[in-house]
C-alpha cells in the first residue's frame, strides 16, 4: 500500500511540472483571451456571491481578477485566501483594489492587514482537473483542508483552462471535490450540488 502511495506521489509531483509547463506556454495574447472567456463564463453561470474569495494568479494561472469588480457592482465583497498557519486551513482577508499586498512565504501576493471575512464562494485555481470535478493544486492541501473545515461550505469552483484538464487527477481521500468547473470552453456543475 505505501508503494503505491510513493507511485501516485511521483505521478502527481510530475503532473503538476507538466501542467505549469502547459500554460507556460501560452502566449500573453493567448492567456488574456483564455482568461476573459472564463470570466464571461462566471458572470453567465453564477450570480453574484456574498463574499467571492479568489487566488492572484500565479504560474500562469487564469487571470479571473475581472469578476471582482463586476460582482463588487452587485454589492460583493472580495477576499484573498491567508496561509496563518502551516498545514492548517487558510483564512480569507478583505480585498479591495487599493489593499497594499506583500509576497507570503510562497511568494503569493497576500494582504498582511485588513478584516476576516468567510466566503460563500471560492475561486480555485485549477492546476490539473478532471471531468468529475476533482483538483490538482501544488501539494501543499491548503484548499482542501479549507473546503472539509468551512461550515457551511462554500461553493467551491475551479477555474482554469483546458489544457489543463486531465481523464483523472487519481483523487485521494482528502480531495474535496468541486462544484463547477469553469473553464474557457463553459461552466459545469458537478459534484452533485
Amino acid at each position: 500500500m505505501q508503494e503505491a502511495n510513493e507511485d501516485n506521489t511521483a505521478w502527481r509531483r510530475a503532473l503538476r511540472r507538466d501542467m505549469v509547463a502547459r500554460r507556460a506556454a501560452l502566449s500573453e495574447a493567448e492567456h488574456d483571451v483564455l482568461s476573459a472567456r472564463i470570466v464571461a463564463h462566471l458572470i453567465a453561470a453564477l450570480p453574484a456571491p456574498r463574499v467571492v474569495a479568489f487566488c492572484w494568479p500565479i504560474k500562469h494561472e487564469p487571470d479571473v481578477r475581472a469578476i471582482v469588480p463586476h460582482w463588487a457592482g452587485c454589492g460583493t465583497r472580495a477576499a484573498l485566501p491567508v496561509v496563518v498557519q502551516e498545514g492548517a486551513p487558510l483564512a480569507f482577508r478583505h480585498w479591495a483594489p487599493e489593499t497594499p499586498l506583500e509576497p507570503d512565504r510562497y511568494g503569493i501576493p497576500t494582504p498582511m492587514a485588513g478584516e476576516w471575512l468567510i466566503p460563500d464562494l471560492i475561486l480555485l485555481p485549477l492546476n490539473g482537473f478532471d471531468g468529475e470535478g476533482y483538483r490538482l493544486g501544488y501539494g501543499g492541501g491548503y484548499f482542501d483542508r479549507t473546503l472539509a473545515a468551512l461550515t457551511p461550505r462554500p461553493l467551491a469552483v475551479g477555474v482554469g483552462f483546458e489544457i489543463n484538464r486531465l481523464p483523472s487527477i487519481r483523487p485521494e481521500s482528502h480531495d474535496q471535490r468541486l462544484d463547477w468547473l469553469v473553464t474557457e470552453a463553459g461552466a459545469v456543475r458537478v459534484g452533485g450540488v
